[in-house]
C-alpha cells in the first residue's frame, strides 16, 4: 500500500492504462471493449447506467472526494490558508488557465470544436508530482509547494468548470435533498470519535450513497457530490478517509478511469483533416501552460514579494508550467462531457489530451531535470567553499 501512496508509482500506473486503453482501442478487441462498455448494470427499471458511466460519474467521485478533502487542508491549515501564501500561485495558476484557453479559442474558432475550451485549462496532480519525485532530487521545496498550490488551483478551477459549464435541466427537489444530505453527513462527521463510531460510519456511507445519487439524478455531474461531501467533512476524519481511499484511487480508480477515457480508435486520416479539437488541446496543453504560468507567474512572484528577491527563478517557472501541461485525468473527463454529443470530436479531443500531456511530461522531465542538477551543482559549490 505504501507503494500506491507514493508519488511515483501511481504516475506510472496511470500511464500504463492509457496507453493499454489506446493499444485495446485499436486492436481486434476494440469493438468487444467498446460493446462492454456501454453495457447496462444497476437494479432494472429503478437505477441503471453504462460501465462507462459507473467509471466516469461514480468511480471518479470517489477521487473528487479525495481531491476535495486535500482542498479543505490546504485551504484550512496548508499552503493556501491565508491569502499572501494564495497570491502568487493564484496568479501564476490563473495564467496557466487563461493563456490555454485564448490558444485554443484561437486554434478552434469558427469550427465545431470551440466547446472544448475547457479541456486544456486542467493540471493532473498525481503526474505533476509524480515527474518531480522521479526527476527532482535537490530541487528547493519552495519549489514544489509552489507546484502543489498551483495544481490544487487548477482543480477548483476543473471542479468549478464542471459543475457549472456542464450542468444542464436542473432538477431542484433532488439537489435539495443532496444539499440535506450533505449538511447531514457534515454534522455526523463530527461525531466519529465517540464510542458510536462504527455505527456513525455505516450511516455516513449511506448518506455518501444518497448524496451522489440525488446529485446525479439533479443533472448536476455526478462527480461533484464527492467534491461537497470532501469539504464538509470534520477535517481530522477526513484525513483518515483520504488516507485509506489513496492506494485504492492510484491503484484502482484512476488506472480504469485512464484505460476507459483512452479507448479511443487513432483515425486513418491525414494529419491535415484532424479536427482543431486536437489540435487546439495538443498546442494548449504544452505551449499554453509553459507560456501562461511562467509569464504570469514571474509577474506574482514580484507581486507577491513587494521588490524582494524571489524564491524561484525564472528558469523554475518553466519547468512548473511544463509540469501543469501534464492535464491527463481531468482533462480527459472534460473532454468527455464537452464533446459528449459528438463521439468524433471526443475522440480526437481525447488523442490530443494524452499527445499534449505526454509532450509536457517529457518536456517537463527534461527542465526539471536540469533544474534540479542546477542546484545540485549550487549546493556543491557552496559546500566547497565553506
Amino acid at each position: 500500500m505504501s507503494l500506491l501512496r507514493s508519488a511515483r508509482f501511481p504516475a506510472i500506473i496511470l500511464l500504463i492504462a492509457a496507453a493499454l486503453g489506446l493499444l485495446v482501442a485499436n486492436s481486434a478487441w476494440g469493438p468487444a471493449v467498446d460493446h462492454a462498455m456501454h453495457t447496462y448494470l444497476g437494479i432494472p427499471g429503478v437505477f441503471e447506467l453504462s460501465l462507462s458511466h459507473w467509471i466516469k460519474d461514480g468511480l471518479l467521485a470517489v477521487f473528487f472526494f479525495v481531491v476535495a478533502v486535500e482542498l479543505q487542508y490546504e485551504l484550512t491549515s496548508g499552503q493556501l490558508n491565508t491569502g499572501r501564501k494564495a497570491l502568487q500561485p493564484a496568479i501564476a495558476a490563473a495564467g496557466g488557465v487563461l493563456v490555454p484557453i485564448a490558444v485554443y479559442a484561437v486554434m478552434a474558432w469558427g469550427s465545431d470544436a470551440t466547446a472544448g475550451w475547457p479541456i486544456p485549462t486542467a493540471t493532473d496532480i498525481a503526474f505533476a508530482l509524480g515527474v518531480l519525485a522521479v526527476f527532482g532530487r535537490g530541487l528547493p521545496p519552495a519549489l514544489r509547494v509552489f507546484l502543489l498550490a498551483l495544481a490544487i488551483l487548477d482543480d477548483i478551477v476543473g471542479i468549478v468548470f464542471i459543475a457549472v459549464l456542464f450542468t444542464t435541466g436542473v432538477n431542484f427537489a433532488a439537489l435539495a435533498g443532496a444539499a440535506v444530505a450533505i449538511v447531514a453527513f457534515g454534522v455526523l462527521s463530527r461525531q466519529l470519535d465517540t464510542r458510536a463510531r462504527v455505527p456513525i460510519a455505516v450511516v455516513l456511507v449511506l448518506l455518501a450513497i444518497a448524496t451522489w445519487v440525488l446529485v446525479y439524478l439533479s443533472g448536476v455531474h455526478a462527480t461533484i457530490a464527492g467534491v461537497a461531501l470532501g469539504l464538509a467533512m470534520a477535517q481530522r476524519p477526513a484525513l483518515r478517509a483520504r488516507h485509506e481511499l489513496e492506494p485504492w484511487v492510484n491503484g484502482i480508480v484512476l488506472p480504469v478511469f485512464a484505460f476507459s477515457a483512452a479507448l479511443v480508435p487513432v483515425p486513418s486520416v491525414p494529419l491535415s483533416q484532424l479536427s482543431p479539437a486536437f489540435w487546439g488541446v495538443l498546442v494548449a496543453l504544452p505551449v499554453g501552460k509553459v507560456v501562461g504560468i511562467s509569464l504570469f507567474g514571474w509577474v506574482s512572484l514580484r507581486v507577491g514579494r513587494r521588490g524582494s528577491a524571489p524564491p524561484l527563478a525564472f528558469a523554475d517557472l518553466l519547468a512548473a508550467g511544463a509540469l501543469g501541461g501534464i492535464g491527463f485525468t481531468v482533462s480527459l473527463l472534460l473532454s468527455e462531457l464537452a464533446f459528449s454529443d459528438a463521439a468524433a470530436l471526443r475522440d480526437q479531443a481525447t488523442l490530443g489530451v494524452l499527445t499534449g500531456s505526454v509532450i509536457s511530461l517529457l518536456l517537463a522531465a527534461g527542465l526539471v531535470s536540469w533544474r534540479a542538477w542546477h542546484y545540485r551543482r549550487q549546493a556543491a559549490t557552496a559546500s566547497v567553499t565553506a
